[in-house]
């Protein structure tokens, strides 16, 4: 067996290593157990080294896959550990992996991180890959005058390409400018820059966001004539979403039938995209057609049931979420409180409290070690619901709960449920709200400086509390660069 770049931990082990036959493995995969830190905690460091000690190889291009895998799913601070200890190791990087690192440190440490990794680069490494990855994480910020300069000096140095036209052109919708994209699109093709798909797909969202739907169908149109060997899942369900919005079903669900063409076994996240449309269409028949499908052609993870019940949930389909939750609870890998979330707000949305109740009580029995932070979430949606029914004792007896399980200063009540006591108190009590509130806060041992804090956080967020977020009816492809960087990265 061939391993290219071979990483170990010694002399005697990377002889071991280089001799390990093939063989079925009971225990977990290197990513299984990766992922699975972000529900029990540990380090990502001690888990490569522990893979190691088992005398198990880790090829380079295993652990590029688990970076990828770990962006996709947004667990960047693991995906950072991973290239801070192929640094360690002195694994060769290739010109994407700086690029990558230097995105992943903008997610975890700010632009300052990033901006001055950049500077620290070999040449050779300072590029159009980590130059673009600059003006992406600048684009992502809204930073509009920071990209355009780092633009102007990409387009000094010959880095632009149609990626960094499309990354100037997202930052627009983001911005609420879609005005902005079609002569952005005349500039490249005056330059005779060949269009990626993603800017297609922009250039459409932005003629959508414009009430021009005519226009919308010109970019499909050139598109198809144009570049036609582009045209993927990703473009069906850009134009499916479109015409969601606008109600448009006959032609969304002739767009969701070219997009099931187009669908791999193992794409999930276009299964997951069609499960979401399927649900803006208000059609429950497709929506457990195409759940059946994935579920008969690919290995169903967390994200999947966590799709299929945030669909259910916007179907209002109770006795679906409950079948779906239970599924999954009886034969997950991974206890996943993001399931059970949403399972439990679906339930209180319906005034189901007790079976909201046993579930989280389930869910406290079977979490292992490792954040907190979702049983946060949870008791919140919790004191949200207790505090429209005004019974305040049962809020707080969550709040209280929250606080009993707190592991130093990483938590204090969000805005929106500081914004509900508050508001309760309003209501109910006609005296000094912020001074009530403040006076349960004293009670858990919530310091000065932390309550004031909270109040503070509270005046500055005038926000609809998550659960109502949660339930509005918004229906949508995929972000657009993210798909396409997590298909090329």
């Amino acid at each position: 067996m061939s391993y290219a770049r071979l990483i170990s931990g010694g002399g005697w082990l990377f002889r071991r290593l280089c001799t390990v036959a093939e063989r079925p493995e009971k225990e977990l995969s290197l990513y299984r157990r990766l992922s699975a830190l972000y529900m029990t905690g540990g380090s990502v460091r001690e888990t490569l080294n522990q893979y190691i000690m088992e005398a198990k190889a880790i090829r380079k291009s295993e652990l590029d896959s688990c970076v990828k895998q770990l962006r996709k799913y947004h667990k960047f601070q693991h995906a950072l550990e991973i290239m801070e200890w192929m640094e360690m190791r002195k694994v060769n990087f290739s010109y994407s992996d700086y690029a990558v690192h230097l995105d992943l440190l903008s997610k975890t440490k700010g632009l300052a991180a990033a901006e001055n990794y950049l500077s620290g680069l070999p040449p050779r490494a300072k590029n159009n890959y980590t130059y673009g990855s600059l003006l992406h994480c600048y684009c992502m910020k809204g930073m509009t005058d920071k990209a355009l300069d780092h633009f102007l000096k990409m387009d000094e140095l010959g880095y632009v390409n149609g990626v960094t036209f499309g990354n100037l052109m997202s930052m627009y919708m983001r911005l609420g400018q879609p005005q902005k994209v079609p002569q952005l699109v005349r500039d490249l093709k005056q330059r005779d820059i060949p269009m990626v798909a993603f800017v297609y797909h922009i250039w459409m969202n932005s003629c959508a966001s414009l009430n021009d739907l005519d226009g919308v169908e010109r970019v499909y149109e050139e598109m198809q004539r144009e570049d036609g060997e582009k045209i993927d899942w990703l473009t069906y369900s850009n134009l499916a979403a479109i015409y969601v919005k606008v109600k448009d079903f006959e032609k969304t669900e002739m767009m969701l039938k070219m997009l099931e063409k187009e669908v791999k076994p193992l794409q999930r996240e276009a299964y997951h995209c069609l499960l979401t449309l399927y649900a803006g269409t208000g059609n429950p028949g497709e929506v457990h057609r195409i759940w059946n499908s994935l579920k008969s052609v690919s290995p169903v993870t967390n994200i999947s049931y966590l799709t299929m019940l945030h669909t259910l949930r916007r179907l209002n389909d109770v006795e679906g979420i409950t079948k779906c939750f239970r599924e999954w609870e009886s034969g997950c890998v991974s206890y996943d409180l993001r399931l059970v979330s949403v399972c439990i707000s679906a339930y209180l949305n319906h005034n189901m409290v007790g079976e909201a109740a046993s579930v989280f009580e389930e869910a406290i029995r079977r979490r292992r070690k490792g954040p907190l932070h979702q049983i946060f979430k949870i008791r919140e949606l919790f004191m949200m619901y207790f505090l429209e029914k005004r019974q305040l004792d049962s809020a707080v007896s969550h709040l209280e709960a929250a606080f009993s399980e707190v592991e130093g200063d990483d938590w204090h009540p969000s805005p929106q449920v500081v914004s509900a006591f508050v508001k309760y108190y309003e209501v109910e009590k006609n005296v000094e709200c912020v001074e009530e509130l403040r006076k349960i806060l004293k009670a858990s041992n919530f310091d000065d400086s932390r309550i004031q804090a909270c109040i503070t956080a509270f005046k500055s967020s005038p926000e609809i509390h998550p659960r109502l977020k949660e339930d509005s009816q918004v229906y949508h492809a995929p972000d657009i660069w993210t798909s396409w960087k997590n298909k090329f990265l």
